[in-house]
């Protein structure tokens, strides 16, 4: 038994090693639309948003519409890197089956991403069948992260209260939306490249903050 009666993970810096991949054909791909970005300022600007919820300031610095088009090569780009290079984050798949024991499969993966990545994501390092049926898209729903909507749907689909639901995280965007659900929110921040740091983590509301993933299942035993 724990506190929590469901556990909802991000998806992309906490479950899969994704964010790098993902910004180093952001990064390029805005390179040769004319924004001359640095990796590291690309990392720090798009970490946790989605590109489409940045057009303006793309379009403000390319000179150039965010088309349909430019969107569909990123996405094609972004998943061929993602399926040759993609791996899961240290101790994450071990965590994920503890705790889907634990909560007597009551877990869901809420994402800011498109649900086909996640989807592809989730299937290419092994845990797709922890979280089948219960893959939540911030692209599905009304508003995406920092709002809460895609935790109150995952909630609602387990038929969870979200004060009684844990969320994982990894940057200031998502902890925003789980605290927004009113959920309990903890903090993922292995280093600071490509996370939220410790710091930025608890004062967006996490109550605490893990730096290895196999920490978790401990952590939520513990909290009664």
């Amino acid at each position: 038994m724990t506190a929590f009666d469901a556990v909802l993970f991000d998806c992309d810096g906490v479950l899969v090693d994704s964010e790098s991949i993902t910004n180093r054909v952001l990064c390029t791909m805005l390179n040769e639309s004319g924004w001359a970005i640095s990796q590291e300022q690309c990392t720090r600007d798009f970490i946790g948003k989605t590109v489409r919820s940045q057009a303006a300031v793309i379009e403000a610095h390319t000179g150039k519409p965010l088309t349909d088009a430019w969107m569909a090569e990123f996405y094609e780009r972004r998943n061929a890197a993602l399926r040759a290079e993609l791996v899961a984050i240290d101790g994450s798949l071990e965590a994920v089956r503890q705790i889907h024991a634990l909560c007597n499969g009551r877990i869901a993966c809420a994402s800011g991403a498109d649900r086909a990545k996640v989807e592809m994501q989730l299937a290419k390092v092994g845990m797709a069948p922890y979280f089948a049926g219960h893959v939540y898209s911030g692209h599905e729903m009304p508003r995406t992260k920092p709002a809460p909507d895609v935790y109150l749907a995952a909630a609602a689909a387990l038929k969870v209260d979200p004060l009684r639901c844990l969320v994982v995280e990894d940057t200031v965007t998502g902890v925003v939306a789980g605290v927004a659900a009113g959920a309990t929110v903890v903090g993922y921040s292995p280093s600071a490249l490509g996370h939220g740091t410790p710091e930025a983590l608890c004062a967006a509301g996490a109550v605490r903050v893990i730096h290895d993933m196999a920490e978790l299942p401990a952590l939520l035993g513990a909290m009664r």
